[in-house]
């Protein structure tokens, strides 16, 4: 039950921080949260194949902000909200793609 509270937590976070009109401190708590809910799915190769699931998606928003942000002209309002989104969007990825990263590093240190 824990693990299923902790993922379900994870994509309610997630689904926050698409938000691009978060405040800062609301982006930064809602991203602490996120780490913290990682934290406790604990080191298995389960919870790694979770947590690459979520950043594969993210990659996947990101592809198709970028893409929506290249079909729009420049200098224009809709291509400059189309930017902001796409640099809120890289800045959610980076973060879950440095957690896979930790995640990694701490199951691959583990003693046999």
């Amino acid at each position: 039950m824990h693990r299923y509270v902790a993922r379900a937590n994870v994509d309610h976070y997630l689904e926050i921080l698409k938000d691009t009109n978060l405040t800062t401190q609301r982006r930064s708590t809602t991203i602490a949260l996120l780490i913290a809910e990682f934290d406790k799915l604990g080191e298995d190769g389960e919870h790694l194949e979770f947590a690459e699931t979520k950043v594969a998606g993210s990659r996947q928003l990101v592809a198709q902000a970028a893409s929506r942000r290249d079909s729009l002209a420049l200098g224009t309002s809709e291509r400059e909200d189309a930017e902001r989104r796409l640099i809120h969007l890289e800045n959610v990825h980076t973060v879950l793609d440095d957690f896979c990263h930790r995640l990694r590093h701490r199951i691959g240190s583990r003693p046999a």
